[in-house]
């Protein structure tokens, strides 16, 4: 069982920045990769952007390219997404999510809530 606590969403203005942490906890923790998803209301979750745990390849979606960073912390089996340049449409609940073995994300975080304002 793993254990994914969120932290760090807020209201802020178009153009400000946010930091999103999600730290793991519950086990030996090894992952293939972890992930940020947001669902913004009415609207299907989508994948923002993933790391994997060995290596640090990062892979982004085409909306948050060259604005959002994801980072991990290994020895704090922690993950961040910094969130530059925010817009509008980056208002949604960000989610973290952890695969295990590769090939699907096996737990969820409990979603914390950006809102940017224009």
């Amino acid at each position: 069982q793993v254990q994914l606590v969120e932290s760090g969403g807020g209201l802020v203005q178009a153009g400000e920045s946010l930091r999103l942490s999600c730290a793991a906890s519950g086990r030996t923790f090894s992952p293939y990769s972890m992930g940020y998803f947001r669902q913004a209301p009415g609207k299907e979750r989508k994948f923002v952007a993933s790391i994997r745990w060995s290596g640090g390849s990062t892979y982004y979606g085409d909306s948050v390219k060259g604005r959002f960073t994801i980072s991990r912390d290994n020895a704090k089996n922690t993950v961040y997404l910094q969130m530059n340049s925010l817009k509008p449409e980056d208002t949604a609940i960000y989610y973290c999510a952890v695969d295990l073995k590769g090939g699907r994300y096996d737990y969820w975080g409990q979603g914390t809530q950006v809102t940017v304002s224009s």
